[in-house]
């Protein structure tokens, strides 16, 4: 029996990549938190090239363009997606309509002059106007009045259409189209969409599904695991932007995040994965607060020894992040930084992997510990770290 857990933190970049807009973050450094735990396992080795004596340890490049949490997880998990495109509903919404038109879904105009769209009487097409300008379409619904089966398959019709970096369906039961309708503004210049945290969407009942431009989910760890009956957990934020059929909890606090873990852990009696979100980290770096990313990692870096001892000699435990999100560069967006990565098992020899330059790399590193086929991109690291073959996976 073996188990394989990806703790993934989110934005915890070690320092800025070469074509970084933000030539001096180093979220890691700028935080400053204590973390004896992790730098005992390998970060004082990334960060400072002191080797270490207890994990595997290396850093790597991010292989999708910007710096992004959906598009970090596609990679992490075996495929990178494709450049995108930064378009506005504005640029899109002919084509949009056209293409949705085609596939036999009714298609109204609620006003004229606004790129805004609603299909199928209950759901609205618009700019996202929450994340970076042209980078997400948004497809909300009141649940109330239509499935979330259905309002997926008018999201991947809207994938199909354009070349964003994202589209994201989703909905809720205690809303109405009426009030999603009503909460329509622009944000900025030509940029029209739903005010999702006022349109009632969010808690009980709400289903949300992301697609990503150019990312073959068929190729990703998780879908060729659970295609061959292996146990997948997805805990944290990996349950809202992987995709998976398997136990899914999109925990936020982190003290309940690493709970559900270590409960889940010990419940497996057979070979299983598990990834892990801390999206704390993330949210601490937005608002631009070191305090609270300094907590959140210290809080992880405490309990490390505790879920250590639960591993067995055959487990593995992988420790990284999706980009960066230095809370002190000026902005509250994400930074391009290379992530760590950390490597602990009793199999595992304490050696340098080296710089990776995609994070698929790891998704590649599971497929072979578990013995599965590859995944679409990445190349396995499992060799160069591993003691003894025959006792893995």
């Amino acid at each position: 029996m073996a188990k394989a857990t990806l703790l993934v933190l989110d934005g915890f970049g070690v320092g800025a990549m070469e074509d970084s807009p933000d030539s001096g973050a180093n979220t890691c450094k700028h935080v400053g938190a204590q973390l004896p735990a992790l730098h005992r396992m390998g970060l004082t080795a990334v960060t400072e090239g002191k080797p270490s004596k207890v994990a595997a340890y290396g850093r790597s490049a991010l292989a999708h363009w910007g710096a992004d949490t959906y598009m970090g997880h596609q990679e992490l998990v075996g495929t990178i997606p494709k450049r995108p495109q930064q378009r506005l509903m504005k640029d899109v919404h002919q084509t949009i309509a056209a293409a949705l038109t085609r596939a036999g879904y009714d298609v109204q105009y609620p006003w004229t002059g606004r790129p805004i769209l609603l299909v199928e009487q209950f759901i609205l097409v618009g700019d996202n106007l929450e994340s970076a300008y042209g980078n997400i379409i948004n497809v909300t619904a009141d649940l109330q009045q239509i499935s979330f089966e259905k309002v997926r398959s008018i999201g991947r019709c809207v994938r199909e259409s354009v070349d964003v970096s994202r589209v994201i369906a989703f909905g809720g039961p205690n809303t109405s189209i009426e009030r999603i309708l009503s909460v329509v503004k622009e944000n900025e210049p030509g940029q029209w969409g739903v005010d999702t945290p006022k349109s009632g969407v969010y808690g009980e009942g709400y289903e949300v599904y992301h697609m990503g431009y150019g990312v073959n989910m068929a190729g990703q760890f998780q879908s060729i695991a659970e295609k061959q009956q292996l146990p997948v957990f997805r805990i944290g934020k990996t349950a809202d932007v992987l995709h998976g059929g398997g136990y899914a909890n999109p925990v936020v606090d982190t003290s309940n995040v690493l709970q559900t873990l270590v409960e889940q852990y010990e419940k497996a009696h057979t070979d299983a994965a598990f990834l892990v979100n801390v999206q704390e980290t993330d949210l601490a770096g937005h608002a631009e607060d070191v305090q609270w990313y300094r907590s959140v990692l210290e809080t992880v870096d405490q309990w490390f020894e505790s879920f250590l001892a639960l591993m067995k000699p055959e487990d593995i435990l992988i420790i990284t992040a999706d980009h960066g999100n230095d809370p002190t560069i000026g902005h509250s967006r994400h930074t391009r930084e290379y992530t760590p990565i950390l490597v602990i098992g009793e199999q595992i020899s304490p050696v340098s992997i080296g710089t990776r330059t995609t994070m698929a790399d790891i998704g590649a590193t599971l497929a072979e510990y578990f013995q599965l086929q590859a995944t679409e991109s990445g190349r396995s690291f499992l060799g160069e770290m591993k003691k003894h073959s025959n006792n893995m996976g």
